[in-house]
């Protein structure tokens, strides 16, 4: 996806123009200062903030493009220069941190932008861009209900990420690629009493950090259990749920839809996710790269706890290709 796109705030006194690339759109520093009516230095400085305090990396948040212009100093030639731009993600902070209602009215219309290129941008076969039509207006909807600028990113992060898995289906109708299989190589099972210990260390470590009450982690009564075994049922000497991807989604969603516990139901869903992963050596992807970052299994975990019962296979497949292999 390489576009530019005409931005008009509401006030139509200003119109920017927006690069698209990489399922994210792109800004200068000094088109983040007209965007929200505020001078360069308090956006260079907002930004030399945002990774001074490790909120976003900017080898991953930044791109140089190259811009071609009239030479200064020839008249009639031609000179390309290299210009910095910032992705949404830093587009979010920066506005959030200026305090800019623009911020709010540009997020909601990237989303939308980068949705209808998401749906119109793919040349894939009926019935998975259905699927994917599907998913991207079950995100978008509860995107609705986003009051803060980490579930945001995050939403965008599960979009991005949920597409980029499509692109991989489309190469493989094309014969670009081999096909992406989950691994069925669980290595760990999880099991009752190990993950009751997990549960404990977890909340002993959040009451030190007074992020937790005693209420936190109380099995209300056997549904934790009986969640762990549903997960790694089999039939005829074979797991139901047969690779990791599938084990480790199903774990997440039943922990935060069955609500085993008075208190702390998506942390511990959450965190048993993750545990589960490292277990099998699932977290990462083969660059290195975390599957799902936290502010993504964050606002994950928000989706499965608003989603309908009627919408658990949706749920389940988006997890699933969230973390497949890649």
């Amino acid at each position: 996806m390489n576009e530019i796109v005409i931005y008009q705030k509401d006030d139509n006194n200003v119109q920017i123009e927006v690069q698209f690339e990489q399922d994210t759109v792109w800004l200068t520093q000094k088109q983040m200062a007209e965007l929200f009516g505020r001078n360069r230095v308090a956006v260079t400085q907002h930004i030399q903030n945002i990774f001074k305090e490790g909120e976003l990396e900017e080898n991953v948040v930044c791109k140089d493009f190259l811009h071609t212009t009239q030479h200064g100093a020839i008249k009639g030639k031609a000179q390309e220069r290299s210009v910095k731009y910032y992705n949404l993600d830093v587009i979010i902070s920066v506005g959030y941190r200026v305090k800019s209602k623009q911020g709010t009215a540009f997020r909601k219309w990237a989303t939308q932008r980068l949705k209808e290129h998401l749906i119109q941008g793919y040349t894939i076969n009926q019935k998975r861009l259905d699927e994917l039509q599907q998913t991207v207006k079950f995100i978008t909807e509860k995107a609705k209900d986003v009051a803060n600028v980490d579930e945001a990113k995050g939403i965008m992060n599960i979009i991005s990420q949920y597409t980029q898995s499509f692109v991989l289906l489309n190469q493989f109708d094309s014969n670009s690629i081999e096909s992406q299989k989950l691994n069925e190589n669980i290595t760990y099972e999880i099991s009752y009493e190990e993950a009751k210990i997990a549960v404990i260390e977890l909340k002993k470590q959040l009451i030190d950090q007074k992020e937790a009450t005693e209420l936190f982690g109380n099995e209300k009564d056997n549904s934790f259990e009986g969640t762990l075994q549903s997960v790694i049922q089999t039939f005829d000497g074979q797991y139901l749920y047969g690779s990791i991807e599938e084990q480790a989604a199903h774990l997440l969603y039943f922990i935060i839809k069955n609500h085993p516990f008075t208190d702390g139901n998506k942390r511990i869903g959450a965190f048993m996710f993750v545990w589960f992963l490292e277990k099998n050596s699932h977290r990462f992807k083969k660059d290195g790269e975390i599957k799902i970052n936290d502010n993504a299994l964050v606002t994950l975990a928000l989706l499965i706890a608003q989603s309908d019962p009627r919408e658990k296979e949706l749920m389940v497949k988006l997890i699933t290709q969230l973390i497949n292999s890649r």
